[in-house]
């Protein structure tokens, strides 16, 4: 699995989110990422590792889900 850093990220739709931590579900015990949207309200999010690291196919290209861009 590849390392995800603590930072700013940008998702592939153009937004930027920083990655402020890493938890586990309660009840399945997958490991999640916690991130906060550097945009609007701020908001909290979670998302499974797996979809963190996943690349997405639109348009016949080939992205990763989030991009490293700093700290």
């Amino acid at each position: 699995m590849e390392e995800i850093k603590k930072g700013r990220y940008r998702h592939f739709k153009g937004n930027e989110y920083e990655v402020i931590g890493f938890g586990k579900h309660s009840e399945t015990l997958e490991e999640m990422v916690i991130y906060k949207a550097l945009y609007g309200e701020g908001e909290i999010w979670l998302r499974p590792v797996s979809m963190w690291n996943e690349e997405i196919t639109r348009d016949g290209k080939t992205f990763k889900r989030f991009t490293y861009i700093g700290e």
